[in-house]
C-alpha cells in the first residue's frame, strides 16, 4: 500500500503542543528516518510495509547468542532479549546514518531462531528522501537520531495488550523463532509489563499512536511535514 500523501496527520490536543516539536533544521542530509518502536507483536513490521517506504530492520542488530555482555532475566537463566543491551545500538546507527548520507549500507541477516548473524546484504533506497527503520529498540536512539539531524519522527504502536500478547505468540511459534516453554514464559512477562514498556518508549521521545495515527503521521512525513520530537 502507498501512503496518500495528503492526509494529514492526527493530533492529540491532549498530550502535545508547539513547544514540544521542533523544525528540522536546514541540513545536507537528503533523507530522513522515521524511527517506528512498540512492544513486541505490536504491528511495527506490518505497519512499515503498508507505509510504502523503504524499511530498515533494527531487530537484524541484536548481539549474538554467544555475546558475554547479554543480559539475563532477573531470577532466570534465560537470556532477556527484550533489554536494550541485548542489541547493537551503535551499529544500528551507523546503518541509519549511512543510508541517510548516502542511500545505502550493509546490514547483517539475523537467525532469532538461532540468535546468529547469518549473513549481511546491501540494503539500497537509492535517493528516497525518507524510510522507516522499526524494531523494539527504535526509542533507545531517537536522540541519537535527533543529534545527528536525521529524525523526521519517532512512533511508538500501543494496543491491548492481551492482542498482543495473541499476536506476539502466533507469530513466534509460526516462525519457530524460540522454544514453547521460553516463548510463554516471555509472553507473559511483556503482556503485565506492555503499559510499562509503552511508557518507556514515550518517555524516551517516541510518540505514542494506534496504526490509523501512526499511517497518517507517516503520510505527512512522506509528503515533507516533518516534525521532530523534543527528547525529554
Amino acid at each position: 500500500m502507498t501512503l496518500d500523501t495528503n492526509v494529514s496527520p492526527v493530533g492529540s490536543p491532549g498530550r502535545l503542543n508547539a513547544a514540544e516539536w521542533l523544525p528540522v533544521s536546514s541540513s545536507p542530509v537528503p533523507t530522513h528516518v522515521v524511527l517506528l518502536t512498540g512492544p513486541s507483536g505490536s504491528g511495527k513490521s506490518s505497519l512499515a510495509a503498508r507505509s510504502g517506504l523503504p524499511v530498515l530492520r533494527l531487530d537484524d542488530f541484536y548481539k549474538e547468542g554467544d555475546d558475554p555482555t547479554l543480559p539475563r532475566v532477573e531470577g532466570s537463566t534465560d537470556i532477556d532479549w527484550d533489554s536494550p543491551l541485548s542489541w547493537d545500538a551503535d551499529a544500528a546507527v551507523a546503518a541509519i546514518g549511512e543510508l541517510c548520507r548516502t542511500g545505502r549500507t550493509n546490514v547483517p541477516v539475523y537467525s532469532i531462531a538461532t540468535s546468529s548473524i547469518v549473513g549481511r546484504e546491501a540494503l539500497d533506497i537509492e535517493r528516497t528522501p525518507l524510510f522507516v527503520a522499526e524494531g523494539i529498540f527504535a526509542a533507545d536512539v531517537v536522540a541519537r537520531c535527533q543529534e545527528l539531524g536525521v529524525l523526521a519522527d519517532a512512533l511508538c504502536l500501543r494496543g491491548r495488550p492481551a492482542t498482543t500478547f495473541r499476536r506476539r505468540l502466533l507469530r513466534d511459534l509460526r516462525e519457530g523463532r524460540k522454544s514453547v516453554p521460553f516463548l510463554l514464559r516471555r509472553g507473559w512477562r511483556l503482556m503485565r509489563a506492555e503499559r510499562a514498556i509503552v511508557g518507556r518508549q514515550t518517555a524516551l521521545g517516541a510518540y505514542p499512536c494506534a496504526k490509523a495515527e501512526a499511517l497518517g503521521r507517516l503520510a505527512a512525513a512522506a509528503a515533507g511535514r516533518h516534525r521532530t520530537p523534543a527528547v525529554r
